[in-house]
């Protein structure tokens, strides 16, 4: 039996054999069908880059509400030097990524996914912990990150081009801010921003959809917590629709950054394996990751400043090691983070730094 959110899917695509919808990609059934999970996940995080890329503009933090009601309290001494070490932490690890991506060709750089998988989540986790630190959220557990970033996503902290998010309970997920993400998305890269939003959408409805499987486990498995048979006092082992909803609220919501949870989630896992052993595009691949992490650490870097105040960050910039002063750091303060905070300072973009472009610098 469908499950009922998938049966309110509107195809895209018609009902073309797998075969022919990726001629392009091999020519080899039993490869290409091998292929097929490692080419669904490069496909989601194409598709985050892609939707990123047809964003309006490069710093729209300032047009945010969120952002304009600057937090007033204002940092301890300690306080500062915490954040900044947080900084550091995850542009050493952007630096790693990077280093990879420029090093390493085709063979490299499949090779290379038992590494910079982590690399991409902890390289974007380390500058959204800096921020969660400057709005008081100081907590090292995950679940307690996710379920405030969560919050801060619904808020409206976010630009739309990143600020979608899937509610409700299991199965019937709902997924905000992505107008066309009811679409049924295809298997090959999306080149139109209705592919991209389609993959995205099912990336968020597959996630949370593992999420509650996750927690339902747990519950059940805890004799305190298990939902049971009224009539024999047992454990259930088939849930209904109102046993699901007990635990929703346990959830939060599922947002970009659980999406990137499941990097780090596929890199401790046999999945990796999968993916090293496929044929895909692997120079795509990190490409993608590090189009995400470069405009999600904008982002967070430009809350950063507002809250240490921009002089102070271009100080922490100025006094950088040498092999992170004048590099991406220092060039998304001035094409960034300046142009947010300063608004007589105009955007400053490159035709070749459209994140459309999936460019390997900041």
């Amino acid at each position: 039996m469908k499950k009922e959110h998938e049966a309110c899917i509107i195809p895209l695509f018609g009902a073309a054999p797998v075969a022919e919808q990726t001629a392009e990609a091999t020519t080899d059934p039993e490869t290409w069908r091998k292929s097929i999970p490692a080419q669904v996940f490069l496909n989601y995080f194409h598709a985050i880059a892609y939707h990123l890329g047809q964003a309006d503009d490069a710093a729209p933090l300032r047009q945010l509400p969120f952002f304009r009601e600057a937090p007033t309290a204002t940092l301890s001494e300690e306080e500062q030097a915490e954040v900044i070490r947080l900084l550091l932490t995850g542009w050493s690890t952007e630096y790693a990524l990077r280093a990879t991506a420029e090093l390493g060709d085709e063979n490299y750089l499949r090779n290379a996914l038992h590494w910079t998988f982590p690399q991409a989540y902890y390289a974007i986790f380390g500058v959204l912990d800096a921020f969660l630190h400057t709005r008081g959220i100081k907590s090292r557990n995950a679940a307690v990150v996710a379920r405030e970033v969560g919050r801060l996503v619904v808020r409206g902290a976010y630009p739309r081009a990143i600020g979608y998010y899937a509610a409700g309970h299991y199965p019937d997920f709902a997924v905000q801010r992505l107008p066309l993400a009811a679409y049924k998305p295809g298997l090959n890269l999306a080149g139109k921003d209705i592919e991209a939003q389609a993959q995205i959408g099912q990336f968020l409805r597959t996630t949370r959809r593992l999420k509650a499987t996750a927690v339902r486990q747990q519950v059940q498995a805890n004799p305190n917590t298990a939902i049971r048979s009224a009539r024999t006092g047992q454990p259930l082992d088939k849930w209904k629709t109102q046993h699901w909803q007990q635990i929703t609220w346990r959830l939060g919501y599922t947002t970009i950054f659980d999406l990137l949870g499941r990097l780090r989630i596929s890199a401790t896992s046999r999945e990796i394996e999968r993916y090293v052993e496929a044929e895909i595009d692997y120079t795509h691949f990190h490409e993608s990751l590090l189009t995400i992490v470069r405009y999600l650490n904008g982002i967070h870097e430009a809350y950063v400043a507002q809250a240490l105040g921009l002089q102070k960050y271009r100080e922490v910039i100025a006094t950088l090691p040498a092999h992170l002063r004048d590099y991406f750091p220092a060039e998304r303060l001035k094409m960034v983070v300046e142009p947010t905070l300063v608004t007589e300072v105009p955007l400053m973009r490159r035709a070749d730094d459209r994140l459309s472009a999936l460019p390997m610098a900041a």
